[in-house]
């Protein structure tokens, strides 16, 4: 997850409204009609559900159809389902993650032991854990420490300034001033802009991604993207293989990496026992030079931007910002990069992107870039959205396109 915190404390953010560029596709309900999803990307996910569902079948098949050992398996299963049960009742995780693994193993413990088994479990997370230290280890050092800032946004502001240290303990990405945002409130906007931005990058280029999807809207990235990198600029994308199964090929990834871009894809999903499944990359960052980062909700595929409409008009938003701040978003790319490369601490070098350029912004207020992980414990992006909520003194408001609310929330 990546986050995104804003206090202005003298100034509001400045809106900048852009026209979408003449010629850009027609944005016509009709250009969805018709048109099927990557074939490759769906016979994988059709493949990789069918190798888990065999799976399945088989471990059901060993717990029910041996005849002379049924009861010792089904009351040996049982036990098991308890004691998972327990276990997963004392982890300090939210109750909406626990309580449906919980139910279904009560409810069905042959059924359920098998599915939390294959995708439940993931017994991967330590090793992926000690990778991640590893890594922030060598790259939050390059983060300021900007203690000085937290403590006069503490005085102007105690109630933002009180989420602002919570982010600064527990994330460890720093407040900072300097820095200007722009907001756009519909991603076609953030997408045009971005695309000027990309065109202009000299250095490198970095973009994260949870989904994208190898139609018109990424076709004027990469479009971009190839000039840049004939004129010498490092180029890298990174994108979720679950989030983009349904949008790219198999051979996506090589195609950019003829092109001279550099790609890598988080977690890659593979049938197997005890699956990483559930742990997705739902970032969406680009950073360019190091000057210049965007962020928000939507994905690089057509329908954020409503050239295709599978789900009627899409609703989402999208963050500019240039300044100081870019820096924690740079550490946040690299932190996701190097974790999915296999590459050695040695072989960091976050001295080469994670640099000052001297700017001045015309804006006053706070900004606080944040990532958050599924690793660590903390729940950081939640208790900071209930925190919003609860000290708000005026009004508080949410825009998502998914309204998918915990208990806690």
């Amino acid at each position: 997850m990546i986050g995104f915190s804003v206090f202005l404390c003298k100034e509001k953010i400045a809106i900048i409204k852009r026209k979408r560029e003449k010629g850009h596709v027609d944005l016509s309900s009709s250009t969805f009609e018709g048109k099927k999803k990557t074939e490759n990307g769906t016979k994988r996910l059709i493949f990789t559900a069918v190798s888990i569902l065999l799976e399945i079948v088989f471990l059901l098949f060993l717990f029910t159809k041996v005849s002379e050992y049924a009861t010792i398996i089904d009351w040996a299963t049982r036990i098991v389902a308890i004691f998972l049960v327990l276990g997963l009742y004392s982890m300090d995780k939210t109750s909406s993650m626990k309580m449906p693994w919980i139910i279904l193993m009560l409810a069905f413990p042959i059924l359920g032991v098998s599915l939390y088994l294959l995708v439940g479990l993931n017994g991967s997370t330590k090793k992926m854990r000690a990778r991640y230290e590893e890594i922030d280890k060598k790259l939050l050092p390059y983060l300021p420490d900007n203690r000085q800032i937290l403590e006069w946004m503490k005085k102007e502001s105690p109630q933002a300034g009180a989420i602002a240290s919570y982010l600064t303990n527990y994330s460890c990405y720093p407040v900072y001033q300097n820095t200007d945002v722009t907001y756009y409130d519909e991603a076609i906007k953030g997408l045009d802009a971005q695309l000027e931005d990309l065109s202009k990058a000299e250095k490198f280029i970095f973009m994260e991604y949870h989904a994208i999807e190898d139609e018109e809207a990424w076709q004027r990235i990469q479009t971009v993207l190839e000039d840049r990198v004939k004129a010498g600029v490092e180029v890298r994308i990174f994108y979720d293989d679950m989030g983009s199964i349904w949008f790219v090929n198999m051979d996506f990834a090589t195609k950019l990496k003829s092109l001279g871009i550099k790609c890598r894809v988080f977690n890659p999903i593979l049938p197997g026992l005890n699956m990483f499944l559930n742990n997705r990359d739902h970032r969406k960052i680009t950073v360019i030079d190091g000057k210049v980062a965007y962020t928000g909700g939507y994905n690089l595929a057509n329908e954020y931007f409503n050239i295709t409409h599978p789900y009627g008009i899409w609703k989402d938003t999208g963050i500019r910002m240039e300044g100081d701040a870019v820096k924690s978003m740079t550490v946040a790319f690299l932190e996701m990069w190097n974790a999915a490369g296999n590459v050695k601490s040695k072989e960091l070098v976050p001295e080469k992107y994670v640099i000052h350029y001297a700017y001045k912004a015309q804006q006053r207020g706070y900004v606080q870039p944040y990532a958050d992980s599924p690793l660590d414990g903390e729940q950081v992006g939640e208790e900071v959205y209930i925190s919003m909520a609860n000290k708000a003194e005026k009004y508080c408001w949410f825009i998502t396109p998914y309204l998918i609310i915990t208990d806690e929330m």
